[in-house]
């Protein structure tokens, strides 16, 4: 329920960026691929339970994949993006999947190159699949921002290099096959650089 009134939150956002952007009828599509690193927060109980490794590697520059659709003009943009990522460390493995409703405002520096700078709010998915664990998946909010340059290439492609930083409140557990549960892991933020390639409709 968490997860679905967040994504309410996030279509609403896309909504302002209709009437924010009335001019806009042009559809965009865009793949994505970066780099993105987690601050992951440890519970006492898991600190306590493993050789204090450092949760923060566990999605440490790691690739990032992901697809783009929506609406475009002169003054901005509204779209929703869907990313996936995933990593592990010390046996520990985390597959992170965002569902997000974005709104960038464009500042023109050339005829063909813009500045680009925006919020983003949406859904995460944590999911620990690490070998020797019960696997387990939780929902929470991701709520950011993303700044970056675009460079129009011809009248309908682009391309893009971007930055975004999202809070979120996602948590997994820990728990032996058959054993007690080891502790939490909590997905603080997640911090993404990425390249982008759009093609305009």
């Amino acid at each position: 329920m968490k997860a679905l009134n967040t994504l309410m939150v996030a279509m609403a956002v896309c909504a302002a960026g209709v009437t924010a952007t009335a001019q806009a009828d042009d559809t965009f599509a865009s793949l994505t691929y970066g780099q993105t690193s987690d601050k992951v927060r440890k519970s006492g109980l898991l600190q306590r339970n493993t050789d204090n490794f450092n949760a923060d590697g566990i999605i440490g520059k790691d690739s990032t994949w992901g697809l783009r659709v929506g609406q475009i003009n002169d003054q901005g943009r509204y779209y929703l993006t869907y990313d996936n990522v995933s990593g592990d460390h010390s046996g520990v493995k985390l597959r992170q999947e965002n569902l997000l409703g974005s709104y960038d405002v464009f500042l023109p520096i050339t005829d063909t190159t813009k500045l680009f700078g925006g919020g983003s709010v949406g859904v995460t998915k944590l999911t620990q699949t690490s070998s020797g664990y019960s696997r387990d998946t939780d929902y929470g909010y991701a709520v950011g921002l993303q700044a970056g340059v675009l460079q129009q290439v011809t009248d309908n492609t682009s391309v893009e290099l971007g930055y975004r930083y999202l809070t979120s409140n996602a948590a997994t557990e820990l728990s032996s096959h058959g054993g007690p549960k080891d502790g939490t892991l909590r997905l603080k933020s997640s911090a993404q650089t990425y390249l982008a390639a759009s093609y305009k409709f």
